[in-house]
């Protein structure tokens, strides 16, 4: 009779164990709700940029953005037709400046709306591990507070921040605008960073970590744009 109890008790923490797991999947995915994410094949083809939305246990849905040139070549008709379409999201979490990784199966609904099921975090990361992309990319510094501008380059790039490199000296804490032009053919983008990391390289040569702050959501999506289109031309 006891082995029994003991059996009785082991499988009610089993269930009880499984059921706080659950609760905690949910809860970690409703937290990622309005997060922007990349939505790619499981061979990681980019297929669009969308916006996570009503994430509820194991569903969510995702608001594709409709820029045309994100969808160039991308041949989305293609996999609108075929139904439910196993995919892989990243995404980037500012208030916890996380990289989120997850699984699922996308099928189309209304236009630009896709229905997620079996969605899974795979993982989660710090924000270095958020596709950040080597770049070699010409830029201009402009110190807070200053109207001189000064010449850098753009080393590599994330969701986050960007790593620059420099002949100026700057500290910990500056804050500066950086201009540049991420696409060729694309138009010249200004955003607000601060220096996070200094590294000095060698005599006047500094290479500095910084972040992206108070980025609108139109900033951010046209990073997540180039960097997308950036991965594809490499």
């Amino acid at each position: 009779m006891k082995l029994f109890d003991r059996l009785i008790k082991k499988q009610e923490e089993k269930e009880a164990a499984e059921s706080s797991r659950n609760k905690s999947d949910i809860r970690e995915l409703e937290i990622y709700s309005d997060m922007r994410v990349v939505v790619e094949t499981p061979e990681e083809k980019l297929l669009f940029i969308a916006k996570l939305q009503n994430p509820q246990g194991s569903t969510a849905q995702l608001y594709q953005y409709s820029d045309g040139e994100i969808f160039r070549d991308t041949g989305m008709e293609d996999y609108e037709e075929k139904g439910s379409v196993s995919v892989k999201l990243r995404g980037y979490n500012n208030r916890r400046r996380k990289a989120v990784f997850m699984e699922g199966v996308i099928t189309p609904q209304a236009k630009h709306i896709w229905q997620v099921t079996d969605l899974t975090i795979t993982k989660v990361e710090n924000e270095r591990s958020f596709s950040r992309l080597s770049t070699d990319i010409d830029g201009m510094i402009t110190l807070y507070g200053e109207t001189e501008a000064n010449p850098c380059r753009l080393l590599d790039i994330s969701a986050g921040g960007v790593s620059i490199g420099s002949q100026c000296r700057y500290h910990k804490g500056d804050k500066f605008l950086l201009s540049t032009k991420l696409l060729e053919c694309g138009s010249p983008f200004t955003v607000y960073c601060k220096v996070l990391r200094v590294i000095e390289k060698g005599e006047s040569v500094f290479e500095y970590g910084c972040e992206f702050v108070e980025l609108t959501e139109v900033e951010q999506e046209r990073i997540a744009q180039s960097m997308a289109q950036l991965r594809q031309s490499k």
